[in-house]
């Protein structure tokens, strides 16, 4: 029973708890810039199509509704300048970390198989090639890689935890060795949306693929952008063979998109206001915050995208965590994404504008 778990490391966010009680503690209350969950209210236009199609007694399909496979196509084409997208290019999938996750293997990656990730990154890239018993590899550069056995390589622009974009020349150069060497490149691109100091670009966009998804797709998510975390609403698109390997598979697995989501994620996809509403309120907390830890000796690296800035004071990042919790405010040590993160903390700016106001008084005490 404890084969596979005891093949991945403990869960991060479980290490923190104490921090969190701390903060807790604080007389004016916590202030979570921890985890980078969304606090706003789902958009009206979303919950109205979730409650319309409320009466779905039917089992969903695991492809989606045409309408569904439409609006992701059309979407990709409008926003990431994708072009000749089929339905057979694009997958609903239950939130973007089930596919990180499981990814390997439902690729049937194994022993003597490699996945490589960037060096500070998400954790789940790695906790997914542990499940699936391949070799986990962490890179500063894919190009300098060992293709020898390496079977997927995780891109991740705008990066989690940096907030650091990949130009399209850098996406363009890995694209080409990639395939190459016949290595699968998997783009994730959930923070796309949310480029402050950059304008990122998507592995899809022709500048990048030269117009073929050969051997490349993208992972988009609705969490950020529409507010929809607890939704797990998402989706894949490009290679159209990996895409359709994986819809068998996921079929056999059950791996459904609930059909009121579905219907939801199509209305999301349709509205653009509610896209730069919430942009505009993210703008404005992340510019209080990154002025006043700027204000209390922080340095701010990279942070042009995504919805965290990466900061450091030079010292321990548990450290800088536990300081930051006697004042009430939690935020997650850049230890979590690996061990180039030893000296950072990830703040979130997720927090309500009543919240992120306590946090920028505090940090000028």
């Amino acid at each position: 029973m404890g084969a596979v778990s005891s093949r991945l490391p403990v869960f991060p966010w479980d290490r923190l708890e104490p921090y969190k009680a701390t903060a807790a503690a604080h007389a004016d209350g916590i202030v979570d810039l921890s985890v980078g969950t969304p606090v706003d209210p789902v958009p009206a236009v979303i919950q109205q199509a979730l409650t319309d199609a409320a009466n779905s007694p039917g089992y969903p399909t695991v492809w989606g509704t045409a309408a569904l496979r439409d609006a992701l196509t059309g979407w990709a084409t409008e926003r990431l300048g994708a072009r000749g997208l089929a339905h057979t290019n694009v997958l609903p999938i239950v939130g973007s970390k089930e596919l990180v996750a499981w990814l390997p293997t439902q690729l049937g990656l194994g022993a003597g198989d490699k996945v490589a990730y960037p060096r500070l990154a998400y954790p789940t890239y790695e906790v997914g090639a542990r499940m699936a018993g391949a070799e986990p590899v962490a890179y500063d550069e894919p190009t300098d890689l060992d293709p020898a056995g390496l079977k997927l390589l995780w891109l991740n622009s705008p990066s989690n935890p940096t907030g650091r974009v990949l130009t399209a020349d850098e996406l363009r150069r890995t694209v080409a060795w990639a395939r190459e060497h016949g290595v699968l490149i998997f783009s994730d691109e959930c923070y796309l949306e949310l480029g402050w100091e950059a304008d990122p670009v998507s592995v899809l966009h022709p500048d990048v693929c030269g117009g073929s998804y050969d051997g490349i797709v993208a992972v988009h998510s609705l969490s950020k952008r529409s507010n929809l975390a607890g939704y797990r609403a998402a989706f894949l698109a490009g290679d159209a063979a990996v895409l359709g390997e994986l819809l068998g598979i996921r079929k056999h697995g059950g791996m459904m998109v609930a059909a009121p989501v579905q219907a939801a994620t199509v209305a999301a996809l349709g509205d653009t206001a509610h896209v730069a509403e919430q942009r505009a309120r993210y703008a404005r907390r992340r510019a209080a915050l990154r002025t006043a830890f700027e204000g209390a000796g922080f340095r701010i690296e990279h942070s042009e995208a995504s919805l965290y800035l990466w900061a450091t004071r030079d010292e321990p990042c548990w450290d800088t965590v536990g300081e930051l919790a006697e004042r009430g405010i939690l935020v997650a040590p850049g230890e979590f994404y690996g061990s180039a993160g030893e000296r950072f903390v990830r703040i979130a700016f997720t927090a309500t504008d009543e919240r992120v106001d306590a946090a920028v008084r505090r940090l000028a005490e």
